[in-house]
């Protein structure tokens, strides 16, 4: 069974109406968590413990982006292998703070245990008066993501080449639009961001609503199979569509409209970009 199969097979499993979007929403509050996890999302050897710590969190914090809501607190669970140094935890933390902080996020808790890798789980709380779900996606709305895709992957690749890449990489250090999406927030249908590439994710958008697509732009495999990016999925309905560009305009934030929500059953192909 593929991958992303299984996954929404467990989450399937579970019996709560708050499952389904970046975020759980009780109320004005909206709970999130990740993994990241070493040697599924990252290795040690290409990444500093700074920029583990960073990622760690933007990943996390992405979630609350995506759904604009303001990150509030966080809660943090780490995996310690026992020849990491106090110098390797203290920059670990260091940057964990830091990058939450960024984002008006303070930590305030979680747990660490003993273990063979360094793994990290961040749970989000997240306030927001008007969040973005993935389900409010409309017959004929415009399908858009924010950025430019295709280097996280092409980076990770060459990381696996044993080459070294740019210390502004996005596989490093994703870019998280918040200011766009606060201020398209009044145009935008539905959103996500992009953790498992263009195509999956837009496949999960649209099997979530029981819809199809019609491409109006083709996607290369470079961009479409691109994990890891953290840039946002939207949809619109189309008489919005220069107010959105406006604010990508006022934002700099590239958008680029690939595809039109349709009553089809079309799918993109998606393949697991971990390791």
């Amino acid at each position: 069974m593929h991958r992303v199969d299984k996954e929404q097979y467990l989450i399937h499993g579970l019996d709560s109406k708050y499952i389904g979007d970046d975020a759980a929403i009780i109320g004005d509050t909206l709970y999130s968590m990740d993994a990241f996890f070493e040697d599924v999302h990252f290795k040690r050897d290409w990444m500093s413990m700074a920029q583990i710590g960073r990622k760690a969190m933007l990943v996390n914090i992405s979630d609350a982006i995506a759904m604009n809501a303001q990150p509030q607190y966080a809660l943090v669970t780490v995996s310690l292998p026992k020849e990491l140094t106090h110098d390797n935890i203290d920059a670990l933390t260091a940057s964990m703070q830091a990058t939450a902080a960024q984002y008006g996020c303070e930590i305030i808790g979680g747990d660490t245990i003993g273990g063979d890798k360094l793994h990290l789980s961040i749970t989000i709380i997240s306030k927001s008066d008007h969040p973005l779900l993935r389900t409010d996606l409309k017959a004929g709305d415009l399908l858009a993501y924010t950025g430019v895709l295709g280097e996280s992957k092409r980076d990770l690749e060459a990381l696996f080449r044993g080459e070294r890449i740019s210390p502004n990489s996005r596989f490093y250090e994703p870019t998280l639009r918040a200011d766009f999406i606060a201020k398209a927030r009044p145009y935008l249908n539905a959103g996500m961001d992009i953790s498992d590439g263009l195509y999956c994710d837009t496949n999960k958008l649209i099997d979530m609503n029981k819809y199809g697509f019609e491409l109006l732009e083709e996607i290369d495999d470079v961009v479409g199979l691109s994990g890891e990016e953290y840039e946002m999925l939207i949809s619109f309905s189309e008489e919005h569509l220069e107010a959105v560009k406006a604010v990508a305009k006022e934002t700099q934030t590239p958008l680029t409209v690939f595809a039109r929500v349709a009553k089809n059953n079309k799918r993109f192909r998606c393949e697991s970009h971990h390791f």
